[in-house]
Protein backbone atom coordinates (compact mmCIF):
# COMPACT_ATOMS: atom_id res chain seq x y z
CA UNK A 1 0.00 0.00 0.00
CA UNK A 2 2.84 2.39 0.90
CA UNK A 3 4.74 1.52 -2.29
CA UNK A 4 1.71 2.33 -4.44
CA UNK A 5 1.48 5.82 -2.90
CA UNK A 6 5.23 6.40 -3.49
CA UNK A 7 4.94 5.61 -7.19
CA UNK A 8 1.97 7.92 -7.51
CA UNK A 9 3.99 10.70 -5.75
CA UNK A 10 6.94 10.44 -8.20
CA UNK A 11 4.57 10.61 -11.15
CA UNK A 12 3.40 13.97 -9.81
CA UNK A 13 7.05 15.20 -9.52
CA UNK A 14 8.03 14.37 -13.10
CA UNK A 15 6.22 17.35 -14.71
CA UNK A 16 7.79 19.69 -12.18
CA UNK A 17 11.28 18.36 -12.88
CA UNK A 18 10.67 18.66 -16.60
CA UNK A 19 9.60 22.29 -16.09
CA UNK A 20 12.80 23.04 -14.19
CA UNK A 21 14.84 21.60 -17.05
CA UNK A 22 12.97 23.70 -19.58
CA UNK A 23 13.54 26.80 -17.45
CA UNK A 24 17.26 26.07 -17.27
CA UNK A 25 17.40 25.60 -21.04
CA UNK A 26 15.51 28.88 -21.51
CA UNK A 27 18.00 30.59 -19.22
CA UNK A 28 20.82 29.14 -21.30
CA UNK A 29 19.24 30.48 -24.45
CA UNK A 30 19.37 33.98 -22.91
CA UNK A 31 23.18 33.90 -22.76
CA UNK A 32 24.49 36.37 -25.36
CA UNK A 33 26.81 34.61 -27.80
CA UNK A 34 28.51 35.21 -31.10
CA UNK A 35 29.92 32.96 -33.79
CA UNK A 36 33.56 33.74 -34.51
CA UNK A 37 34.13 34.51 -38.19
CA UNK A 38 37.28 35.82 -39.92
CA UNK A 39 37.36 39.54 -40.70
CA UNK A 40 39.50 41.38 -43.21
CA UNK A 41 41.85 43.58 -41.21
CA UNK A 42 45.05 45.52 -41.87
CA UNK A 43 48.22 45.00 -39.92
CA UNK A 44 49.09 47.99 -37.77
CA UNK A 45 52.11 50.20 -37.28
CA UNK A 46 52.03 51.63 -33.77
CA UNK A 47 53.91 54.88 -33.24
CA UNK A 48 54.34 57.07 -30.19
CA UNK A 49 52.56 60.41 -30.36
CA UNK A 50 51.88 63.49 -28.26
CA UNK A 51 48.69 65.52 -27.97
CA UNK A 52 48.84 69.12 -29.15
CA UNK A 53 46.32 71.93 -29.32
CA UNK A 54 45.71 73.41 -32.74
CA UNK A 55 44.59 76.61 -31.03
CA UNK A 56 46.97 77.63 -28.27
CA UNK A 57 47.88 81.23 -27.48
CA UNK A 58 50.57 82.83 -25.36
CA UNK A 59 49.09 86.13 -24.19
CA UNK A 60 51.51 88.99 -23.51
CA UNK A 61 51.08 92.56 -22.31
CA UNK A 62 51.20 95.31 -24.92
CA UNK A 63 52.20 97.98 -22.38
CA UNK A 64 54.60 97.89 -19.42
CA UNK A 65 53.35 98.00 -15.86
CA UNK A 66 52.91 96.11 -12.64
CA UNK A 67 50.28 93.38 -12.40
CA UNK A 68 47.57 94.77 -10.13
CA UNK A 69 44.99 91.98 -10.48
CA UNK A 70 45.18 88.29 -11.36
CA UNK A 71 41.79 86.70 -11.96
CA UNK A 72 42.67 83.16 -13.11
CA UNK A 73 44.91 80.22 -12.32
CA UNK A 74 46.11 77.23 -14.33
CA UNK A 75 43.26 74.85 -15.12
CA UNK A 76 40.48 77.45 -15.07
CA UNK A 77 38.00 77.52 -17.93
CA UNK A 78 37.41 81.03 -19.30
CA UNK A 79 34.96 82.58 -21.73
CA UNK A 80 35.83 84.74 -24.70
CA UNK A 81 36.41 88.30 -23.45
CA UNK A 82 36.70 87.28 -19.79
CA UNK A 83 39.41 89.31 -17.94
CA UNK A 84 42.54 87.34 -17.10
CA UNK A 85 44.67 89.97 -15.39
CA UNK A 86 45.13 93.73 -15.11
CA UNK A 87 48.22 95.94 -15.38
CA UNK A 88 48.57 99.23 -13.50
CA UNK A 89 46.99 101.92 -15.68
CA UNK A 90 47.36 105.02 -13.50
CA UNK A 91 50.00 106.54 -15.76
CA UNK A 92 47.81 105.87 -18.80
CA UNK A 93 44.82 107.52 -17.10
CA UNK A 94 46.91 110.59 -16.27
CA UNK A 95 48.21 110.77 -19.81
CA UNK A 96 44.65 110.53 -21.15
CA UNK A 97 43.53 113.35 -18.84
CA UNK A 98 46.41 115.55 -20.03
CA UNK A 99 45.67 114.89 -23.69
CA UNK A 100 41.98 115.66 -23.18
CA UNK A 101 42.91 118.97 -21.53
CA UNK A 102 45.11 119.84 -24.50
CA UNK A 103 42.26 118.96 -26.85
CA UNK A 104 39.91 121.23 -24.89
CA UNK A 105 42.43 124.09 -25.09
CA UNK A 106 42.82 123.57 -28.83
CA UNK A 107 39.03 123.61 -29.25
CA UNK A 108 38.82 126.90 -27.32
CA UNK A 109 41.53 128.41 -29.51
CA UNK A 110 39.63 127.25 -32.58
CA UNK A 111 36.44 128.94 -31.33
CA UNK A 112 38.34 132.21 -30.85
CA UNK A 113 39.91 131.96 -34.31
CA UNK A 114 36.51 131.26 -35.87
CA UNK A 115 34.92 134.33 -34.30
CA UNK A 116 37.91 136.47 -35.26
CA UNK A 117 37.68 135.29 -38.86
CA UNK A 118 33.95 136.05 -39.00
CA UNK A 119 34.53 139.62 -37.71
CA UNK A 120 37.40 140.19 -40.13
CA UNK A 121 35.31 138.96 -43.05
CA UNK A 122 32.52 141.42 -42.09
CA UNK A 123 34.96 144.33 -41.79
CA UNK A 124 36.67 143.38 -45.04
CA UNK A 125 33.32 143.42 -46.84
CA UNK A 126 32.84 147.01 -45.60
CA UNK A 127 36.43 147.82 -46.57
CA UNK A 128 37.43 148.58 -42.97
CA UNK A 129 40.40 146.14 -43.02
CA UNK A 130 42.96 145.21 -45.60
CA UNK A 131 43.36 141.99 -47.58
CA UNK A 132 46.40 141.15 -45.48
CA UNK A 133 44.37 141.29 -42.26
CA UNK A 134 41.81 138.94 -43.74
CA UNK A 135 44.51 136.47 -44.80
CA UNK A 136 46.05 136.54 -41.32
CA UNK A 137 42.66 135.71 -39.77
CA UNK A 138 42.14 132.88 -42.22
CA UNK A 139 45.62 131.47 -41.52
CA UNK A 140 45.04 131.63 -37.76
CA UNK A 141 41.74 129.77 -38.12
CA UNK A 142 43.28 127.06 -40.32
CA UNK A 143 46.15 126.59 -37.86
CA UNK A 144 43.74 126.33 -34.93
CA UNK A 145 41.58 123.85 -36.86
CA UNK A 146 44.60 121.67 -37.67
CA UNK A 147 45.77 121.78 -34.05
CA UNK A 148 42.32 120.79 -32.82
CA UNK A 149 42.21 117.83 -35.23
CA UNK A 150 45.64 116.71 -34.02
CA UNK A 151 44.65 116.98 -30.35
CA UNK A 152 41.45 115.00 -30.96
CA UNK A 153 43.49 112.28 -32.70
CA UNK A 154 45.85 112.20 -29.71
CA UNK A 155 42.83 111.84 -27.43
CA UNK A 156 41.49 108.87 -29.37
CA UNK A 157 44.91 107.21 -29.31
CA UNK A 158 45.36 107.86 -25.59
CA UNK A 159 41.88 106.48 -24.87
CA UNK A 160 42.96 103.11 -26.31
CA UNK A 161 45.95 102.74 -23.99
CA UNK A 162 43.97 102.13 -20.75
CA UNK A 163 42.08 99.30 -22.46
CA UNK A 164 45.43 97.58 -23.13
CA UNK A 165 46.01 97.30 -19.38
CA UNK A 166 43.12 94.82 -19.03
CA UNK A 167 44.07 91.50 -20.64
CA UNK A 168 41.14 89.26 -21.63
CA UNK A 169 40.74 85.77 -23.09
CA UNK A 170 40.69 85.82 -26.91
CA UNK A 171 38.30 82.84 -27.09
CA UNK A 172 36.65 80.25 -24.85
CA UNK A 173 39.57 78.25 -23.52
CA UNK A 174 41.33 76.56 -20.62
CA UNK A 175 44.19 78.31 -18.85
CA UNK A 176 47.24 76.12 -19.40
CA UNK A 177 49.83 78.22 -17.59
CA UNK A 178 50.17 81.49 -15.66
CA UNK A 179 53.71 82.89 -15.84
CA UNK A 180 53.25 86.02 -13.71
CA UNK A 181 52.62 86.83 -10.06
CA UNK A 182 50.59 89.60 -8.50
CA UNK A 183 52.79 92.70 -8.23
CA UNK A 184 55.42 91.56 -10.72
CA UNK A 185 56.43 93.69 -13.70
CA UNK A 186 54.85 92.93 -17.07
CA UNK A 187 56.82 93.88 -20.15
CA UNK A 188 55.58 93.99 -23.76
CA UNK A 189 56.21 90.73 -25.59
CA UNK A 190 56.71 88.64 -22.45
CA UNK A 191 54.10 85.83 -22.18
CA UNK A 192 51.92 86.17 -19.11
CA UNK A 193 49.15 83.59 -19.59
CA UNK A 194 48.86 80.62 -21.96
CA UNK A 195 45.42 79.34 -22.97
CA UNK A 196 44.24 76.59 -25.32
CA UNK A 197 40.99 75.49 -26.92
CA UNK A 198 40.08 72.01 -25.53
CA UNK A 199 37.89 71.34 -28.55
CA UNK A 200 40.72 71.68 -31.08
CA UNK A 201 43.24 68.92 -30.40
CA UNK A 202 45.45 66.68 -32.49
CA UNK A 203 47.97 63.90 -32.02
CA UNK A 204 51.38 64.28 -33.64
CA UNK A 205 53.06 60.94 -34.36
CA UNK A 206 56.61 60.21 -35.46
CA UNK A 207 56.90 57.52 -38.14
CA UNK A 208 60.05 56.11 -39.78
CA UNK A 209 60.38 57.51 -43.28
CA UNK A 210 60.94 54.00 -44.65
CA UNK A 211 57.45 52.95 -43.49
CA UNK A 212 55.60 56.01 -44.78
CA UNK A 213 54.80 54.42 -48.15
CA UNK A 214 53.10 51.44 -46.47
CA UNK A 215 50.61 53.53 -44.48
CA UNK A 216 46.97 53.25 -45.51
CA UNK A 217 45.77 56.60 -44.18
CA UNK A 218 42.62 56.42 -46.30
CA UNK A 219 41.44 53.83 -43.77
CA UNK A 220 40.58 54.68 -40.19
CA UNK A 221 43.59 55.71 -38.11
CA UNK A 222 43.05 55.18 -34.40
CA UNK A 223 44.65 57.09 -31.56
CA UNK A 224 45.13 55.36 -28.22
CA UNK A 225 45.34 57.37 -24.99
CA UNK A 226 46.71 54.87 -22.44
CA UNK A 227 46.22 57.18 -19.47
CA UNK A 228 42.45 57.46 -19.98
CA UNK A 229 39.75 54.90 -19.14
CA UNK A 230 37.24 53.50 -21.60
CA UNK A 231 35.67 54.83 -23.76
CA UNK A 232 37.90 57.94 -23.99
CA UNK A 233 40.95 55.74 -24.44
CA UNK A 234 40.32 55.18 -28.14
CA UNK A 235 39.77 58.01 -30.64
CA UNK A 236 39.43 57.89 -34.43
CA UNK A 237 41.29 60.59 -36.33
CA UNK A 238 38.96 62.89 -38.26
CA UNK A 239 41.77 64.02 -40.59
CA UNK A 240 45.33 62.88 -41.32
CA UNK A 241 48.09 65.21 -42.51
CA UNK A 242 51.57 63.98 -43.44
CA UNK A 243 54.06 66.82 -43.07
CA UNK A 244 56.29 67.10 -46.16
CA UNK A 245 59.57 67.69 -44.30
CA UNK A 246 61.58 64.81 -42.84
CA UNK A 247 63.95 64.91 -39.89
CA UNK A 248 67.40 64.05 -41.29
CA UNK A 249 68.76 63.06 -37.87
CA UNK A 250 66.08 60.50 -37.01
CA UNK A 251 65.06 59.75 -40.63
CA UNK A 252 61.43 60.15 -39.62
CA UNK A 253 58.39 62.21 -40.56
CA UNK A 254 55.65 63.84 -38.54
CA UNK A 255 51.98 62.96 -39.05
CA UNK A 256 49.18 65.06 -37.59
CA UNK A 257 45.99 63.28 -36.57
CA UNK A 258 43.07 65.62 -35.92
CA UNK A 259 40.89 64.43 -33.05
CA UNK A 260 37.12 64.84 -32.98
CA UNK A 261 35.76 67.59 -30.72
CA UNK A 262 36.01 66.43 -27.13
CA UNK A 263 32.86 66.10 -25.05
CA UNK A 264 34.86 66.61 -21.86
CA UNK A 265 38.24 67.98 -20.83
CA UNK A 266 40.01 64.69 -20.13
CA UNK A 267 42.31 65.04 -23.14
CA UNK A 268 44.96 67.70 -22.62
CA UNK A 269 47.96 68.94 -24.63
CA UNK A 270 51.17 67.13 -23.73
CA UNK A 271 49.50 63.77 -23.06
CA UNK A 272 51.22 60.63 -24.32
CA UNK A 273 49.41 58.76 -27.09
CA UNK A 274 49.89 55.96 -29.58
CA UNK A 275 48.88 56.15 -33.22
CA UNK A 276 47.69 52.92 -34.85
CA UNK A 277 48.26 53.17 -38.62
CA UNK A 278 46.86 50.53 -41.02
CA UNK A 279 49.67 49.16 -43.19
CA UNK A 280 50.06 46.70 -46.06
CA UNK A 281 47.07 44.83 -47.41
CA UNK A 282 44.12 43.44 -45.42
CA UNK A 283 43.96 39.73 -44.61
CA UNK A 284 41.62 37.43 -42.69
CA UNK A 285 41.96 37.54 -38.90
CA UNK A 286 39.87 36.14 -36.07
CA UNK A 287 38.55 39.09 -34.05
CA UNK A 288 36.49 38.85 -30.86
CA UNK A 289 35.09 41.59 -28.61
CA UNK A 290 37.52 42.68 -25.92
CA UNK A 291 34.71 42.41 -23.37
CA UNK A 292 34.42 38.67 -24.09
CA UNK A 293 38.01 38.01 -22.97
CA UNK A 294 38.83 37.44 -19.31
CA UNK A 295 42.27 37.52 -17.71
CA UNK A 296 43.21 35.25 -14.84
CA UNK A 297 46.74 35.99 -13.62
CA UNK A 298 48.66 35.90 -16.92
CA UNK A 299 46.19 33.72 -18.84
CA UNK A 300 43.73 35.05 -21.43
CA UNK A 301 40.60 32.98 -22.01
CA UNK A 302 37.11 33.02 -23.49
CA UNK A 303 34.00 30.98 -22.75
CA UNK A 304 33.18 28.67 -25.66
CA UNK A 305 29.53 27.62 -25.95
CA UNK A 306 28.90 24.14 -27.38
CA UNK A 307 25.89 23.11 -29.44
CA UNK A 308 24.14 21.61 -26.41
CA UNK A 309 24.51 24.87 -24.48
CA UNK A 310 27.39 23.74 -22.27
CA UNK A 311 30.08 26.32 -21.57
CA UNK A 312 33.84 25.70 -21.43
CA UNK A 313 36.57 28.13 -20.43
CA UNK A 314 39.34 27.97 -23.03
CA UNK A 315 42.75 29.62 -23.04
CA UNK A 316 43.59 31.76 -26.09
CA UNK A 317 46.61 33.65 -27.36
CA UNK A 318 45.85 37.24 -28.32
CA UNK A 319 47.33 39.55 -30.91
CA UNK A 320 46.68 43.18 -31.77
CA UNK A 321 44.05 45.13 -29.87
CA UNK A 322 41.75 47.75 -31.35
CA UNK A 323 39.15 50.01 -29.77
CA UNK A 324 36.68 47.19 -28.99
CA UNK A 325 38.12 44.12 -30.72
CA UNK A 326 41.12 41.90 -30.13
CA UNK A 327 42.75 39.38 -32.47
CA UNK A 328 42.88 35.70 -31.48
CA UNK A 329 46.06 34.03 -32.75
CA UNK A 330 45.53 30.58 -31.22
CA UNK A 331 43.02 28.63 -29.14
CA UNK A 332 39.91 29.41 -31.15
CA UNK A 333 38.66 28.39 -34.59
CA UNK A 334 36.36 30.08 -37.04
CA UNK A 335 32.75 28.94 -36.62
CA UNK A 336 32.93 28.40 -32.88
CA UNK A 337 30.51 30.25 -30.63
CA UNK A 338 31.71 32.32 -27.68
CA UNK A 339 29.90 33.97 -24.78
CA UNK A 340 29.86 37.76 -24.93
CA UNK A 341 29.32 38.13 -21.17
CA UNK A 342 32.00 36.19 -19.25
CA UNK A 343 30.34 36.87 -15.88
CA UNK A 344 27.06 35.36 -17.01
CA UNK A 345 28.85 32.42 -18.60
CA UNK A 346 30.84 31.74 -15.42
CA UNK A 347 27.59 31.14 -13.53
CA UNK A 348 26.65 28.29 -15.85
Amino acid sequence: MHKRHSIRYWWWLLPAAFGVALAARAEADKLATRIVVPAQRYDELVSDAVIESTRQTEIAAQVPGRVTALYVKAGDRVRAGQPLLAVDQRAADQQLAAVRAQAAAAQAELDVARRELERTQTLFARKYVSQAALERAQARYQAASAMTSARLADTRAAAVVPTLHSIAAPYTAIVARVDVELGSMAMPGTPLVTVFDPGALRAVATVPQSRAATLRIQSAVRVELPDLPEPQRWQTASAVTILPLADPQSDSIKIRLALPPATDEAIRPGMFARAHFPVGTPHARLMVPRSAVIRRTEVDAVYVVAGDGSVTLRQVRLGETSADQVEVLAGLSAGERIALDPLAAAKR
